[in-house]
């Protein structure tokens, strides 16, 4: 016979020491000054004033409710893209004891004061909320949060201030109240991911098929002759059996991988348009998965540093995306140097099928050279490769600007070289069979998803 579930006790409160409060202090000050204008002698005045006041809020402190008898509840937004504004909002009620009833305080509101353990990068206008909790009643209150930063944030701990009915002294105590905040990256591409996932579904309804691109390669189905057909797409066996002119429908190729390889590493720590690189690379990594399984294929992702740090399987259901972005939304960048030989191995054990893989990194000359380049052959003979950066636009100005002071040509000799390491790198990855995309913020994710677009248009995969 299995034991009894234990019973779910008060709530576990660490009570503080009385707190006394504002009215006490004035209270003391005016007191003291009516001795000082009455004529009693100083010392023994003010120590009848302040006894009088000490003894009153000792009995204030013992009237006050416990912060254990109150239920607090916070309800987070569960989940907030980063810039974005949500409400944390806290609910306090209480229900008023037997000894309260003897008391006559049964009826009487309670002050509250309450302090969360909201993170500063969650932007909170406030973390702090006052309020009156009337009998037997319940009292609400909130605060916006505008976060600064991904991540998952778990306030553990609130801490409440119960003043009591003469408002002279407080009981204060900090009460478990654990919680999840996940800060998820924004999708900032989303709109143009929904204007080619309607360009291509045109595409494959065959309303453009007479330009002969974007249809794909795999046969659909047959329909009678339009003027702007091909005669090429002419089926002259199913033009004999009707006795009108038949031509065949293809619609690209579905059910195909397209596995994202996020690079974490030192690299991606690196801030364009003052947004790590990393972000950039996530929204593009959001894009390309939305656009995938919207369009038939299946989109895994693959996160690495010096060691892979999440894997999502390749996937089309209507949840990938999220699934995703749920497993990347903690990442930060490392400060070592990536593994892409380890990454592409532990991709190539699990997912042998062939795939488009797209590493998302920075092509920084030396990096690239020394780790990028010689691991490329593993997966380059199998697969096809795609390496997508987001480029710097600020060099790219500095490059081009005319210098009016020596610090301003020290950087522009800077920028030159920096330009054309990177257009060598570029080169050199494309020698080795790679696609390359390097676009500027704002830009990665819509070109990415374009490349794509083109490799399904033609059946490269």
């Amino acid at each position: 016979m299995s034991a009894p579930p234990p019973r779910a006790g008060p709530p576990r409160v660490r009570e503080g020491a009385p707190v006394p409060t504002w009215r006490l202090v004035a209270g003391a000050a005016v007191g003291s000054l009516v001795v000082l204008l009455l004529p009693v002698r100083p010392p023994l005045g003010l120590w009848v004033v302040n006894g009088v006041l000490l003894a009153a809020a000792v009995v204030d402190w013992a009237l006050a409710v416990r912060p254990r008898d109150l239920e607090v509840e916070r309800e987070p937004p569960g989940i907030v893209p980063l810039g974005s504004e949500a409400r944390v909002t806290w609910r306090i009620a209480h229900r008023a004891g037997p000894s309260r009833d003897r008391l006559g305080l049964a009826g009487r509101g309670v002050r509250v004061r309450l302090a969360d353990e909201l993170a500063p990068s969650l932007g909170a206008v406030t973390r702090r909320a006052r309020v009156v909790v009337p009998a037997r009643g319940r009292a609400v209150a909130a605060t916006t949060i505008r976060p600064s930063r991904r991540g998952r944030f778990t306030p553990a701990e609130v801490v409440l201030r119960v003043e009591g009915p003469l408002g002279l002294a407080a009981r204060q105590g900090r009460r478990r109240l654990p919680g999840v905040v996940r800060v998820y990256p924004p999708f900032d591409s989303r709109d143009e991911a929904e204007l080619r996932v309607n360009k291509a579904r045109i595409l494959e309804v065959g309303l453009r098929s007479a330009q002969g691109r974007g249809g794909g390669t795999e046969f659909d189905s047959l329909r009678e002759y339009g003027v702007d057909d091909e005669f090429r797409r002419i089926d002259w066996a199913a033009t004999a059996r009707s006795t009108k002119p038949i031509v065949r429908t293809y619609r690209a190729e579905r059910n195909q991988t397209v596995l994202l390889l996020l690079d974490s590493g030192r690299t991606m720590a690196g801030r364009v348009a003052d947004v790590p690189r990393l972000d950039h690379a996530m929204d593009a990594v959001m894009m390309l998965t939305s656009l995938a399984t919207r369009l038939g294929d299946r989109a895994g992702l693959v996160a690495f540093d010096r060691e892979v740090r999440a894997v999502v399987g390749p996937g089309h259901a209507r949840d990938q995306l999220s699934r995703v972005t749920e497993a990347m939304y903690q990442l930060q960048p490392l400060l070592v140097e990536s593994d892409y030989r380890g990454a592409f191995a532990e991709t190539l054990a699990r997912f042998r099928r062939r795939a488009m893989l797209v590493v998302l990194t920075e092509l920084a000359e030396q990096a690239v050279s020394e780790t990028l380049l010689p691991a490329l052959p593993l997966v380059a003979r199998d697969h096809l490769v795609v390496v997508a950066s987001v480029a710097d636009p600020e060099v790219r100005g500095w490059a081009l600007a005319t210098p009016t002071e020596p610090g301003a040509a020290y950087r522009k000799a800077a920028a030159v070289a920096a330009l054309a390491d990177r257009r060598r790198t570029v080169a050199r990855l494309r020698g080795l069979g790679a696609v390359v995309v390097d676009a500027p913020p704002g830009r990665l994710a819509p070109e990415l998803a374009d490349a794509y677009l083109r490799v399904k248009a033609t059946g490269r995969l």
